[in-house]
Formats: structure tokens, C-alpha cells, sequence
């Protein structure tokens, strides 16, 4: 009779047929009893329970204990072998939950009384743990993020430093192609950073979704004080997206606890409902003075600051809202893969020329800007040789009421829907674009490109420190340099302070003051969640 090999157990020859093999001797329970194994004899002790030695019999050996700890009382009996090739390797380490001891060449058979059976117990293997993403990946997303950070910095840092229009009012190609975009490729990032920081998936209902909110909150507190002390400190100062982007914050906390099935669509009803609903609510709000903020007005007229914060002012949140649920969708994403970038590219490609083009059918065969003309004070149609200039150029932030023809336009900062389209079409493609360019990077093949975006990425990783440090720069009578000799320095610069920063000390020091409340509050909530359960 053949005794079946035990799972698990390799002997040389395993793949030819293994020889009959004789019966074994009868074995009679002889209690303490030694055996003699490979390490050692030892002596089992009397009385052990006859199930605890059955699974003992079943399990893989372990290194020997301290004398008399043997768990059951076993008899040698010899292997048969099996003859192989000259040279056969010999048999495989044991797994990683066996002894780390050599293998042993005999088996071992239990002596148990004639009453017991024994039953093999597999030894429990704990669930495996979800796996990290590789370290390789992991660089790839975050140096593609950061660059991609980079280049709205620069694009940001463009619109305010250079000129955005002529002398005739018409618009320069610098404000055609930053203007807006550079805008909507932070609120998307913003989304971006929101998935990452509640683990790029929904945050359920309970203490995740109140530690989120709270971290999230603190964060556009933190943001609001910022731009009131600095409004504060200089009310001539050029408007700022701060306080628009604290009340944005607040609005997408409850984006966060959306699956991504819901919130991909959403993000699209957003984009392209609020700029309609935008247009009927306005002719019934205060007219925004398109100031920077101050306490007296939050204190004097806070529903006038609210109403312009959110929907009547230079950066509608409402508008960045659907902005960062976009973003929100794509930080979920696997960003490391190739695919996901070369989708992100290709699809905002499309959505961008397409929003273009539908908004120069409109406004031009359609008829847009004739209607636009039609019902356009003379401080709009002055404003610029041409209508299609003037329609261009005068949005800031939003658009006149007076006609819905308005919304078909696609100038920066205008917010009506192809704008969000094409503008979230923009942000996309160039996440996508830099995503490509980070993975070859990361994997050694573009050492060139590693000398152009690890720059860009040292910057965008602390953009806040040096969008706010552009803004006093331009205000101040240190800017006495022409338009694009002061924006060259200033670029110069930002990537100067961003790799000596980054690599002295991290994080850079205004995102910290940032940071670090949010993560405190955050941290403090999660730990009274698990007090409470314990």
C-alpha cells in the first residue's frame, strides 16, 4: 500500500512514479517515549491531550524548545528514495511559516492511541493585506502631480506678470493661453490632492467622513485668514483666489463621500448646470466690487461677501466646485499607469477643441455676437476694435446677464459652461501630458526630462508659498523690471527657492502652516473615534 506524500512535501524524483512501498511496522503508543529527529531526541510529556498532538502531527516542524516540550511521541521511519540525475538539486526551501531549520531527510509518524484518528489541521494563514503601490509608481504619480503643479504656477505667475491686452483692448496671446486655464488646472489639482488625502477613495459616513470634513475645513480656515491678513496688510493688492478657493473647500467636503460612479456625472452636471443656474440668480444679487475681502466686510456685510465669493465674484467657488470634483474622479485613479495618462491626455484634448469649436460656431455662424452686440453698452463694445475681442476680454469672473448668448463663449474666466468644459479639458491634458513625461523619467529612460520636471515639481510642490511670495513681489516697488524680464526672474526664482527648499527641509513653510492644524484636527477626531470603540 502506498502512503500518500503530504501536500506540500517535495522528494527528489518527484516526477517519475515513486516505487511500492512496504507496508510500515505496526506502532504501539509507548507514553514519553523518545524520538529522534534530525536536531535532537526529546521526551514528550505524559498526559498531553491526544488532539493537541494531532495537530501537532499536521503541522510543519519547528526549531526544537527546552527539553520535554517535544509535542508528541513519534518514531523515525526512513524516507524512501528515489533515485535522480547526478547533480538534481535538492528539494526546495520550506515556506516562509516553517522552520528555518534544514530540511530534515525522514518523516515523522505520530503515535496516537487505536481510539484517535488524526486530523490534519492546516495552520491559519492570516488574510493578505491590500499591497502598496510600488515605490516606482508611487514617484511616478507624485513627480507628474508636482510638475504638473509646476505649470500652473508658471501659467498663473504669466497672467498676473504680463500683459493682457494691447493698448487697443485686444487680448495678447500670453492672456489666450494662460489666462483661465492656469486658474482651472489649480482647482483641478486641488480635486486631485482631496483624493489623495482621503486615501483616493470615498470616505464613509462616521468618524472618516467628520475627520475628513473637519481636516478640510481647517484647511479653508486657514486659507480665508491668509488672504484676509494679507488684504489686511495691503488693500491695493491684486486680487487674490484664496478666499474663493476656502469657500470652494467647503463646498466639496461632501463631495469626498461620493462613490466615483456618482460623482464622475456629477462632476459634469456641475460643470455645466451651475454657470445656468449662475445666470438666472445673479440679476438678484448685490454687484460685487471684485475687491479682495476684508474683516470690515465680513463683519459689516457678510451676506455681500458670501454672495460674491460664491457666485458673484472674480473666482465664482461655485464654478471651481465642479473643478475639484473633477479632480476628485481622476485622483482616484491609478495615475501611474500609462494608460490613465494617455486617456487623460487624448480625452482633454478632445473635450477642449471641441468646447472651442462649438463656441466659434455659435458665436460666429450662429450668431452669437451679433445678438451679444445687439444688447452691449457702449463700455463693452468700446472696449476692443472687434466684438469678438470685447467678448473675449470683458468677463471677469463672470458673465453679463443681458443676453444667454453669453454663454456660449469660451474667454478666460468667463465660467459659463463650454468655458468649464474646455478649461477642465485644458487641466486634463496637460496632467495627462506631464504624467507620460514622469514615467519615462521615473523609469531612467528620459534623463533630460528628469532635468526639466524635477525643477518644475520642486516648485509645484510648494506653489502656495510661491504664488503668494509672486503676488507681494508685484506689489511692491521692487518690481520695476519690464513685462517679460520680471516674469523670466520670477520664474528663475520660484524653481531656485522650490530644489534648495525641497531639499533642505521638505514641505515648503506657508503649505505647512497649512497643513499641520488640518492633520492635527484630523488625527485628534480619529483618535477619540477609536477611544470610543475601545
Amino acid at each position: 500500500m502506498t502512503r500518500p506524500q503530504p501536500p506540500g512535501t517535495h522528494r527528489r524524483g518527484a516526477d517519475r512514479p515513486a516505487p511500492p512501498r512496504p507496508p510500515a511496522p505496526a506502532l504501539v503508543p509507548v507514553p514519553g517515549a523518545p524520538r529522534r529527529t534530525g536536531t535532537g531526541t526529546h521526551r514528550a510529556p505524559e498526559g498531553r491531550p491526544d488532539a493537541a498532538a494531532a495537530r501537532t502531527a499536521s503541522r510543519p516542524r519547528r526549531p526544537s524548545g527546552p527539553p520535554g516540550t517535544a509535542p508528541a511521541t513519534t518514531v523515525a521511519v526512513p524516507a524512501p528514495r528515489t533515485a535522480g540525475p547526478p547533480g538534481a538539486p535538492s528539494a526546495p526551501a520550506r515556506p516562509p511559516h516553517a522552520a528555518s531549520a534544514p530540511p530534515d531527510t525522514t518523516e515523522t509518524t505520530t503515535v496516537l492511541p487505536a481510539t484517535t484518528r488524526a486530523t490534519p489541521a492546516p495552520d491559519p494563514v492570516p488574510p493578505a493585506a491590500p499591497e502598496p503601490a510600488p515605490p516606482r509608481e508611487r514617484a511616478s504619480r507624485l513627480l507628474g502631480v508636482d510638475a504638473t503643479r509646476g505649470v500652473a504656477l508658471l501659467g498663473i505667475i504669466a497672467v498676473h506678470a504680463l500683459v493682457e491686452a494691447t493698448d487697443d483692448g485686444t487680448p495678447t496671446p500670453s492672456y489666450l493661453v494662460f489666462g483661465g486655464r492656469s486658474a482651472a488646472l489649480f482647482a483641478v489639482l486641488a480635486g486631485v490632492s482631496f483624493a489623495f488625502m482621503t486615501g483616493r477613495a470615498r470616505v464613509r459616513t462616521g468618524p472618516d467622513l467628520r475627520a475628513a470634513a473637519a481636516m478640510l475645513a481647517t484647511r479653508a480656515g486657514v486659507l480665508m485668514v491668509l488672504a484676509l491678513a494679507l488684504s489686511w496688510t495691503d488693500p491695493s493688492i491684486a486680487a487674490l483666489i484664496l478666499p474663493y478657493y476656502a469657500i470652494a473647500f467647503l463646498l466639496a467636503i461632501p463631495l469626498v463621500a461620493l462613490p466615483t460612479r456618482v460623482l464622475a456625472p456629477l462632476a459634469v452636471l456641475l460643470g455645466l448646470g451651475i454657470p445656468v443656474g449662475s445666470h438666472l440668480v445673479r440679476p438678484f444679487l448685490p454687484v460685487p466690487d471684485l475687491g479682495n475681502p476684508s474683516v470690515l466686510d465680513l463683519v459689516t456685510d457678510p451676506g455681500a461677501l458670501l454672495s460674491e465669493l460664491t457666485l458673484t465674484g472674480a473666482y465664482p467657488a461655485v464654478v471651481w466646485l465642479a473643478y475639484m470634483a473633477a479632480g476628485i474622479v481622476v485622483g482616484r485613479l491609478r495615475l501611474s499607469d500609462r494608460r490613465t495618462a494617455a486617456a487623460l491626455l487624448a480625452g482633454g484634448v478632445v473635450a477642449a477643441a471641441a468646447a472651442t469649436g462649438l463656441s466659434m460656431w455659435l458665436l460666429g455662424p450662429g450668431g452669437g455676437y451679433a445678438a451679444i452686440a445687439a444688447v452691449s453698452p457702449p463700455e463693452i463694445l468700446d472696449s476692443a476694435p472687434t466684438i469678438a475681442d470685447a467678448v473675449t476680454g470683458y468677463p471677469d469672473g463672470v458673465t453679463p446677464t443681458s443676453t444667454w448668448w453669453w454663454l456660449a463663449t469660451v474667454a478666460p474666466h468667463s465660467g459659463t459652461p463650454l468655458d468649464v468644459v474646455q478649461t477642465t479639458g485644458s487641466a486634463l491634458a496637460v496632467l495627462g501630458a506631464v504624467l507620460l513625461l514622469a514615467s519615462v523619467t521615473v523609469r531612467g529612460a528620459g534623463p533630460l526630462l528628469g532635468h526639466l520636471l524635477r525643477p518644475l515639481a520642486a516648485a509645484g510642490s510648494m506653489t502656495l508659498t510661491l504664488y503668494l511670495g509672486s503676488i507681494l513681489f508685484m506689489n511692491s516697488p521692487l518690481d520695476d523690471l519690464g513685462p517679460w524680464e520680471g516674469y523670466l526672474w520670477q520664474i528663475a526664482v520660484a524653481v531656485g527657492i522650490g530644489l534648495a527648499w525641497r531639499r533642505a527641509v521638505g514641505r515648503g513653510p506657508l503649505e505647512t502652516v497649512v497643513s499641520a492644524p488640518a492633520h492635527a484636527v484630523r488625527d485628534r477626531l480619529r483618535g477619540r473615534a477609536r477611544d470610543r470603540v475601545a
